[in-house]
């Protein structure tokens, strides 16, 4: 079965870096409507930040008799104990099958699945249908929810938002990082664009909720585990939209070219050892390869240092020092001019994709499939690689120096380690117009 009658999931919390839990199940059938108190907890008990405003403590929409339902979170039906007993059924409209059925004096229903399914609600008394409707978000308020603290998956994801809003002609709202809102905003004038503190959970007729899910295996957030579809594309799945890869619209409130000579952006640092070009001379030897060809060389990093114990990466010798806390859109307008890109799996890879400049992508944790298409891919297959996207193996994001297959030995990254500069160099003079 794919619902469960349940009292409301107060006490669920998703963890840090959008990695669900399993839903905690409480059933409930008890003749009270009345919420679940969350479990108690130590007064200096940590809280795990959830990645996501919850839901609307009761489903937004009336029906007959006392009856709320909504597709806030999954289905949701609530149904009054002074009317029951009730007899509640959920559907896929789309299949035609008859996901749950439960009889019960009163409580609530709520989904297993909470991505987005073409439910049907049937709500009967004895063999009398009191209640039926079927999903149609036409001219409703829908909210879209994207984790903050991530560039690339943002910029990945949002392609999907708005074929949701176009396939289902919703009134859409679409939460995010403040910082990306100006990104998107006069691009899609149809979409309201808020941060998760300006949600308002009482407005929506449905909400879905966008992320990796990395422990989900009974396929409670994601129809499909999301390293088998792609990063991008496990929205589409999430949203039941056609995951077919597109580039956001990208707006430019300022798109003068900032730089008179002819230029590349390079971003060499990232969160964790296993995404950098781990080659030691590998940016050094570039960098001096870049600018023998003409090219100012722009690092666009936000930092020029990052590391962890003994282990630092630094801005490559010979590259100009554009780092810091710069406006996302400066970064955005510095890449759209720029000739191309090279840098890592990393968000402003991505960035430089929405805007339309060529990605030379380094990375070997990640298999190609996992992000998007660049003719400019260097990845080294003799070596051991993508690790990532290998579900037998779980990604540690406190780790630093993670490693699955080889931490602690010679081969610990060797993914990037064996990616040669003569390799990086005979891509790049595969761009048009190259100069060398």
């Amino acid at each position: 079965m794919n619902a469960i009658a349940v009292a409301p999931a107060v006490g669920l919390k998703r963890p840090i870096d959008h990695v669900a839990d399993q839903p905690k199940v409480i059933v409930d059938r008890s003749t009270s409507a009345v919420p679940a108190k969350p479990d108690a907890a130590a007064p200096d008990a940590e809280t795990p930040k959830r990645a996501y405003p919850a839901a609307a403590e009761l489903p937004t929409q009336v029906g007959p008799k006392g009856l709320r339902f909504d597709f806030n979170d999954g289905a949701r039906v609530v149904c009054p104990e002074a009317e029951g007993p009730w007899r509640v059924r959920l559907w896929d409209a789309e299949t035609g099958n008859v996901l749950f059925e439960t009889q019960f004096a009163g409580g609530r229903v709520n989904s297993s699945k909470r991505y987005y399914i073409r439910f049907r609600i049937e709500v009967l008394q004895g063999e009398d249908v009191i209640f039926s409707h079927e999903y149609n978000a036409t001219d409703r308020h829908v909210l879209i929810q994207l984790p903050v603290g991530t560039l690339g998956d943002t910029i990945g994801w949002f392609p999907y938002v708005e074929k949701f809003r176009k396939a289902h002609n919703c009134k859409l709202t679409c939460a995010m990082a403040e910082k990306l809102i100006p990104l998107f905003r006069d691009a899609y004038p149809e979409i309201n664009f808020v941060t998760h503190e300006e949600i308002q959970t009482d407005r929506y007729y449905a909400t879905y909720s966008v992320g990796l899910f990395f422990d989900d295996k009974n396929f409670v957030y994601q129809p499909c585990d999301f390293r088998f579809v792609g990063l991008h594309r496990t929205a589409g799945y999430i949203l039941g939209v056609d995951p077919t890869e597109v580039a956001p619209r990208i707006s430019l409130a300022d798109d003068q070219r900032p730089i008179p000579e002819p230029y590349v952006c390079i971003a060499v640092q990232s969160t964790t050892q296993c995404k950098y070009w781990n080659n030691p001379n590998g940016w050094r030897e570039l960098t001096s390869f870049l600018k023998q060809a003409g090219y100012r060389v722009i690092c666009i990093d936000q930092k020029p240092t990052h590391g962890h114990e003994l282990v630092w990466n630094h801005i490559p010798n010979g590259a100009e020092d554009w780092t810091g806390d710069r406006p996302i859109e400066e970064r955005a307008n510095l890449l759209n001019h720029a000739d191309f890109f090279i840098g890592l799996s990393s968000g402003l890879a991505w960035l430089a994709w929405a805007v339309g400049t060529p990605v030379v992508m380094i990375a070997g944790f990640t298999h190609p499939t996992n992000e998007f298409a660049t003719p400019y891919r260097v990845i080294n297959y003799h070596a051991c690689n993508s690790c990532w996207n290998d579900p037998a193996v779980r990604f540690d994001h406190k780790d630093f120096f993670w490693c699955p297959r080889h931490k602690g030995t010679p081969r610990q990254f060797e993914c990037t380690r064996l990616i040669t500069v003569d390799h990086v160099k005979s891509v790049i003079r595969t761009i048009p117009g190259f100069k060398l």
